[in-house]
């Protein structure tokens, strides 16, 4: 609590001393929190504003800005529930799969995320995540994030490490309009900012 007091202080006179006065240094960003969801939908009209869009409102998402991250997660990430009552026009960073189809040709999206573990001391590495979209059913989507979570597992670690608590989500949809939009979304709700100096 106090280190926090500290940071908000020095922040404080950094604000009111403006470009000339006291500067701090941080790192990367660190996702902390996240949760995962998904949607599907499908539109007459169009697909950005139309089934992309009914497949955000679907996953709970629907007012939120969103951004595309690749597919690494922190050891430290939490999940959560997903949070009710999102500033409207936040942006949410994201992990996220999406399909888009149009009438009777199926939509599938998928995501995929395993926990790396130091075989010898047991502690946990890291996570990584694979997404998939296809226009191919949810079990073979399912047999492709397999696959693809463990090529990345194998590429990073050989036999250094462990792959576990492997866990897929998918969701597809057949329009029956003209255009359709399936989704799965691992979305950062916090972060942690190390201060370097």
């Amino acid at each position: 609590m106090v280190k926090h007091l500290k940071l908000a202080s020095r922040l404080q006179g950094a604000w009111e001393t403006g470009l000339t006065g006291e500067k701090i240094s941080i790192g990367c960003r660190v996702p902390k929190e996240f949760f995962v969801t998904s949607g599907a939908g499908e539109s007459d009209i169009t697909i950005h504003a139309g089934s992309f869009d009914e497949a955000m409102r679907d996953a709970g998402i629907e007012n939120y800005n969103l951004m595309h991250y690749s597919s690494i997660m922190p050891a430290g990430a939490v999940e959560v529930e997903r949070p009710e009552g999102a500033v409207h026009g936040s942006v949410l960073e994201t992990i996220m799969a999406v399909s888009n189809s149009e009438t009777g040709v199926r939509a599938t999206a998928g995501v995929v995320m395993g926990w790396v573990y130091d075989k010898r001391t047991g502690k946990k590495i890291g996570g990584l995540v694979a997404e998939h979209n296809s226009h191919e059913d949810e079990e073979h989507a399912v047999r492709m994030l397999r696959a693809s979570v463990e090529n990345m597992f194998k590429n990073r670690y050989g036999n250094e490490a462990e792959l576990r608590d492997v866990r897929i989500v998918t969701k597809s949809i057949v329009p029956e309009k003209r255009y359709g939009t399936a989704m799965v979304v691992v979305g950062f709700t916090s972060y942690e900012v190390p201060v370097l100096n």
